[in-house]
């Protein structure tokens, strides 16, 4: 059905964007649990709860169904601790201040990215069926890069590549929520956000990395 402008103050644009927000600030605090609290020998089963909670919201999605706020906030959380360890072999692959760089890049990037898609009146729904199968892809590549040392150059294309696909993702998610969505679609609207901006993130520190690299070769 398509969308109108019928869609209550709840389910606005500006609403996505702010539970997004508040997912962030949420990831932060679980980073900081991450590294107080969590011991690093049970890191991995908080990622294959976070998994979990990505395929029960894939699935939720195609049933129709929405997850809730609490779903939302305890994956963002939960996302907060698994990226504490990533965070900290970057930061001491590249450096802290390049870390630094990375995020204040990806939230240039995403900023800009997201505010052209509100403003636009341009349909990027064409780029949804390119974007989902070049993020499996992605997810493959990064499957056989546990078994296969890739190397920086390949690294480096890889995470161009990344870059390219998460910032296509933003385009579209954004352009599909500017009209708003019903209220109880907030949360799986933000979480995609979420995800859009993390994954954006890495690669963009994996770029960095990719070129840190190369120039040390």
């Amino acid at each position: 059905m398509e969308r109108t402008m019928t869609y209550s103050h709840q389910g606005s644009l500006s609403h996505i964007l702010r539970t997004f927000a508040l997912s962030l600030l949420i990831s932060f605090v679980g980073m900081l649990v991450g590294a107080m609290i969590v011991p690093p020998s049970i890191i991995p089963l908080f990622i294959v709860v976070e998994l979990v909670m990505i395929v029960a919201a894939i699935i939720f999605r195609m049933r129709g169904k929405n997850i809730g706020y609490g779903f939302l906030y305890a994956f963002t959380a939960i996302s907060g601790v698994t990226m504490y360890p990533v965070i900290m072999a970057y930061g001491s692959m590249i450096g802290a201040n390049l870390v630094s760089g990375a995020f204040l890049a990806t939230a240039v990037i995403f900023g800009g990215l997201a505010w052209y898609a509100a403003r636009s009146e341009k349909d990027f729904s064409f780029l949804g069926g390119f974007l989902f199968a070049a993020t499996i892809g992605l997810i493959l590549m990064g499957v056989l890069s546990l078994f296969v040392n890739f190397g920086s150059t390949l690294n480096l294309l890889l995470s161009v590549g990344g870059i390219l696909i998460f910032s296509g993702w933003v385009l579209y998610d954004v352009a599909q929520y500017r009209e708003g969505v019903a209220a109880e679609e907030v949360p799986l609207a933000a979480m995609n956000l979420y995800l859009d901006f993390i994954n954006l993130f890495l690669y963009i520190l994996r770029f960095i990395a990719s070129i840190v690299g190369i120039s040390r070769d």
